[in-house]
């Protein structure tokens, strides 16, 4: 998809059409016989004209995500017609900032190009739309910086979108780490990747049980961001990276072990964010770490009832070895707060069943020790319209981890499996003053039924709201 500004061009005319205003002949026809009244996300081509007409319900009504949704369904009816190019007056509409509206507009039609048929022999051609919106003159270079800032954005989801929806025997830990690599050293960002001897030697004992029964050898990926020397702040991303989860001994039964390729959904968001903050050059500091294995069964596996530690020193019990992400994510969140000195931390981990059953596949979970922080990241998911739930961080939950031989077990019971997960990894903070937010998106990261402008699969959940945030 290409776009262009205030140049000419003699593809179809998109026009918007509000249900109150319906003021043409031809459109009250159309009204008249229940083929288009204007109602939002209704589409209308009239070929014999060359216009697509837009419904957007009424126009007071509207908000950016309503538009984006909006010109994701036209890009999706261009991608459908095979349509080369188009024409948009992009005006005011219900006095919604330019930039903003063009960042969304923009975006929208971006997401309507996504496609994952890598594995396909018969291909959908995307169409390369020329987009061409007509500005007034003293707004042009607002909506270039906007469309740039939207393609930059939209890139890093696809990223995560396609890393989520690749299987296991193409998406392991060293091509994990090498896409990290290839994808993000280009843009400034420092990737390091340490296999598992290097593991061995900074001692993540409670990653390595995990990744042990595996052929695949573990990579730890550390990734960092440092644009902004001015500020003290460093904030780590931590994502989970078990590229594939059998379960361990605990075997899952086979219809759940289908789509365990997307149990690293926790590490493509955070490398997806890392593309989109990169490649539009945010002053921050920020230190993404993905901890990668398989959770996989041999004699060698880790079992349940075995003792394992940690890196933190801490010994946990093993209660159940499909409770796997929170032990890789417990190293790499000491190793961030303790070897890196971060000052806040975020984890994103597909962690748990009680948060698909509980949330479904539009809202992720979230755990905090910090109320503060948690306000900043919720603002930033409301920017990018994702939905994020905080849930109750008390002792309850938290005991529920004592283990009467150990210091910590790695599963709580039948109760609260949102809030025992998360406190589990909290727990490993070298600092637990330090702010710190989970958000579990076991439900949100890979999804069955699409909605807006998310395809069934992989969804690069929460990378705009990442980006929000530290924008």
């Amino acid at each position: 998809m290409k776009f262009k500004i205030n140049q000419k061009n003699e593809g179809i005319t998109i026009k918007l059409v509000d249900s109150n205003k319906i003021d043409t002949d031809f459109l009250m026809l159309l009204k008249n016989n229940n083929i288009f009244k204007g109602l939002k996300n209704e589409i209308y081509f009239d070929v014999i004209n060359n216009v697509i007409y837009l419904g957007i319900g009424e126009e007071e009504k509207l908000n950016y995500y309503d538009l984006k949704i909006i010109f994701y369904n036209l890009g999706q009816t261009l991608q459908k017609n095979k349509i080369k190019s188009i024409s948009f007056d992009l005006y005011k509409i219900n006095n919604l900032c330019t930039y903003r509206l063009a960042l969304a507009l923009s975006s929208g039609l971006l997401h309507s190009t996504y496609v994952f048929e890598n594995y396909k022999s018969n291909k959908n051609d995307v169409v390369d739309t020329e987009i061409n919106f007509n500005v007034v003159e003293n707004k042009v270079n607002k909506v270039q910086e906007a469309i740039k800032e939207a393609e930059n954005i939209v890139s890093g989801i696809f990223l995560a979108k396609n890393l989520v929806n690749e299987p296991a025997n193409t998406i392991y830990p060293e091509t994990l780490a090498n896409i990290a690599k290839n994808e993000l050293e280009p843009l400034g960002v420092k990737v390091t990747i340490y296999g598992k001897k290097e593991i061995e030697e900074i001692g993540m004992s409670a990653f390595l049980s995990v990744a042990r029964a595996s052929e695949k050898e573990p990579k730890f990926i550390v990734m960092e961001y440092l644009n902004n020397p001015e500020s003290e702040e460093k904030i780590a991303l931590i994502g989970k990276g078990v590229t594939y989860d059998s379960g361990g001994l605990a075997i899952k039964p086979a219809s759940s072990m289908v789509d365990m390729f997307t149990d690293m959904g926790g590490s493509a968001t955070v490398i997806g964010a890392m593309k989109s903050i990169a490649l539009n050059n945010l002053k921050t500091n920020v230190i993404a770490l993905v901890a990668s294995c398989e959770n996989m069964i041999s004699g060698n596996s880790y079992r349940n009832g075995d003792i394992i530690n940690s890196l933190s020193g801490k010994t946990i019990e093993i209660i159940n070895t499909d409770a796997e992400g929170r032990l890789t994510l417990a190293d790499a969140i000491y190793y961030a707060t303790s070897n890196l000195k971060v000052n806040k931390v975020i984890d994103l981990a597909t962690l748990t069943g009680a948060c698909y059953s509980s949330f479904g596949e539009r809202v992720s979970a979230v755990v905090t020790n910090n109320d503060e922080f948690y306000q900043d990241l919720e603002n930033a998911a409301k920017i990018s319209n994702e939905y994020i739930w905080k849930m109750p961080n008390i002792s309850y939950y938290k005991n529920m981890n004592d283990s009467s031989v150990a210091d910590i077990k790695n599963a709580g019971g039948k109760f609260g499996g949102i809030m025992t997960a998360g406190l589990f990894v909290g727990s490993f903070l070298a600092d637990e003053n330090i702010p710190w937010i989970h958000i579990d998106i076991a439900g949100t990261a890979y999804i069955n039924t699409p909605y807006d402008h998310y395809n069934k699969g992989g969804t690069g959940v929460l990378v705009e709201t990442l980006y929000n945030l530290f924008k």
